[in-house]
């Protein structure tokens, strides 16, 4: 059961390394091996829980993915790879669509707990939407999910409770193409910490049935239980499944992972992994030589200085944007498209978004003018038409629609997570484009910032990678950012909803068509570029760095991070 995986990852890395693929240092092997690499990436170390809204928006999957392991993982290229270490899923023929899981008998728990089906039925509870509480203006959502896509199709889970295997059923009516995005690495947790947290003593029949009392506890542990604070952690609540534990984590000294002794696959390459968040001084890190991998927003940090790196700087797969408010201020659509309108977003990409040697079609190609089409896809070019009259620069047309938006001198605040010299700029730039059409724009950039101040009405707009990520975003199949549109979606900030889109995310998922696909993806973008719950800028662009000696280091520009394969890198100096 161990070596299909570590087969995958080598194909992997020949398939990546013309493009993505640090060099591996030559003559490194007279060289010693260090015991600890240092690895810097600008997510925020908030939860433990990818699933949740507060993991999924802060970068979760980047840092706990080689923590917190499942049935598929994401690559350097975005795309899903099964991970057969932790078991195996398999679609099997019947009316329903059906998929078996099969978790790998040697699997255990950091904690001694053995891997079950318990964890699934957590995963599905939590994020199928079917469980809600009374709220003001009705029934709200018991767990705090970050979306409910794919996980709200599912009519039910067979698991005995402690079994190694699952059977997961979809509703007669309903069929989910992009199945392998579910039950992954990040977002599967142990359901046994829960249920001895909560005092639910069979988490899998409480869950199944339905009970009120325990889904309730259970419910608040999902939502907040795996949340890091700023006093030492209940390392009992924090088991590993996956090549690294956690041993530590504090502002002052970062997140430290190390071997995790009870996994079962291959043995971490090098024993300790220190990592490194978005607040922390960079440039004092790099100085110190305390880093080993380096995955950063490009141009991020200012006068950060990386001789004796191997440096990429290539556009990814989350989408730069800003994630607009459909309330206050910006509740008129006419005010949104003023916005949109006045925003610079050729100039934009011509100072921020452009790497060097930008291809001529494709990733980073230009500016993005689609909301939820990859821009490497087929259907990229014929889709997006709609974006055309959203250039840029145009101040008549952003004075019109400010005018029959009836808004008095409209103040439109952007925040994002400081510190971030090209989001600074940025918001300097829309601000100087706006400011003739009578539009005021607030830098309301804050090193505490997260993406839930807007839907708490605290800035009227987001600016950050898919889903509000701050660091790496995006996938091959696009998942977040369509569900980051969908009514009553956690990771849909500004609450845009709109019925006909939520029914087209549906038709999509389920026909793989491809002409169906490109009439229905055309439909998307035309209502998203006519309602504008965001403005799409450009593919993030990465800046990817491996020191000097540093092996086995394959950039990921997406979700994943170039820590995806962290446990295969070798430091030697």
């Amino acid at each position: 059961m161990r070596k299909p995986r570590s087969r995958a990852v080598r194909l992997i890395a020949v398939l990546a390394a013309g493009t993505l693929a640090a060099g591996l240092a030559a003559g490194c092997s007279s060289k010693n091996q260090v015991p600890s690499i240092g690895y810097a990436v600008d997510a925020t170390i908030a939860s433990y829980n990818g699933g949740s809204t507060l993991g999924a928006s802060t970068g979760t999957t980047a840092v706990f993915g080689r923590v917190i392991t499942g049935f598929f993982y994401t690559g350097p290229e975005g795309q899903q790879v099964a991970d057969t270490d932790f078991g195996t899923a398999k679609e099997v023929p019947g009316e329903a669509q059906t998929i078996q899981y099969r978790l790998n008998p040697d699997g255990v728990y950091s904690d001694g707990v053995p891997t079950s089906c318990d964890d699934l039925v957590l995963a599905w509870a939590a994020r199928s939407g079917r469980f809600t509480k009374p709220g003001e203006r009705g029934p709200v959502p018991l767990f705090d999910a970050a979306s409910t896509t794919g996980y709200a199709d599912i009519e039910r889970v067979d698991c005995q409770a402690g079994s190694r295997d699952a059977t997961v059923v979809f509703r007669p009516d309903r069929h989910y193409s992009a199945w392998r995005n579910l039950f992954t690495a990040g977002e599967l947790m142990p359901a046994h910490v829960a249920a001895r947290v909560a005092n639910v003593p069979n988490v899998v029949s409480a869950l199944q049935s339905g009970d009120p009392n325990a889904l309730g506890r259970v419910a608040e542990f999902w939502n907040t239980g795996w949340n890091f604070g700023t006093g030492n952690l209940d390392l009992t609540r924090f088991p590993s499944s996956g090549p690294y534990r956690i041993e530590s984590f504090s502002a002052k000294d970062g997140l430290v992972l190390v071997s995790n002794e009870r996994w079962w696959g291959n043995k971490p390459a090098t024993g300790r992994i220190l990592v490194w968040p978005k607040n922390i001084d960079l440039t004092d890190k790099v100085g110190d030589s305390a880093m080993g991998v380096i995955d950063i927003g490009a141009g991020s940090v200012k006068d950060l200085n990386l001789d004796g790196f191997k440096v990429q700087n290539v556009p990814s797969r989350g989408a730069e944007q800003l994630i607009l408010a459909t309330g206050g201020v910006l509740g008129s659509v006419d005010l949104r498209r003023a916005l949109a309108l006045c925003v610079p977003r050729q100039a934009l990409f011509d100072k921020l978004g452009k790497v060097k040697d930008a291809p001529k079609t494709g990733l980073g190609a230009g500016p993005l003018n689609a909301h939820i089409v990859q821009q490497d896809s087929l259907f990229y070019p014929s889709a997006t038409g709609a974006a055309g009259k959203f250039g840029g620069g145009d101040v008549p047309g952003a004075t019109q629609a400010v005018a029959a938006s009836k808004a008095n001198n409209p103040t439109i605040r952007i925040g994002y997570l400081r510190p971030d010299e090209r989001r600074a700029q940025t918001v300097a730039m829309i601000t100087e484009a706006c400011k003739p059409a009578g539009i005021t724009v607030v830098d309301a950039g804050a090193v505490d910032f997260t993406p839930s101040q807007l839907t708490e009405g605290k800035v009227d707009a987001i600016l950050g990678g898919t889903a509000g990520a701050p660091g790496p975003s995006g996938s091959l199949t696009g998942v977040a950012a369509t569900s980051a549109l969908r009514t009553g979606s956690g990771i849909n900030f500004g609450r845009f909803g709109n019925g006909r889109y939520d029914a087209i995310t549906d038709q999509l998922a389920a026909d793989d068509n491809s002409t169906t696909q490109l009439n229905l993806l055309t439909d998307a973008e035309n209502l998203l570029w006519a309602e504008l719950p965001s403005i799409p800028l450009f593919a993030t662009p990465r800046t990817i760095a491996f020191g000097g000696g540093l092996q086995n280091g394959i950039a990921a520009a997406n979700q994943a991070g170039s820590g995806w394969n962290m446990d295969r890198w070798v430091l030697k100096r």
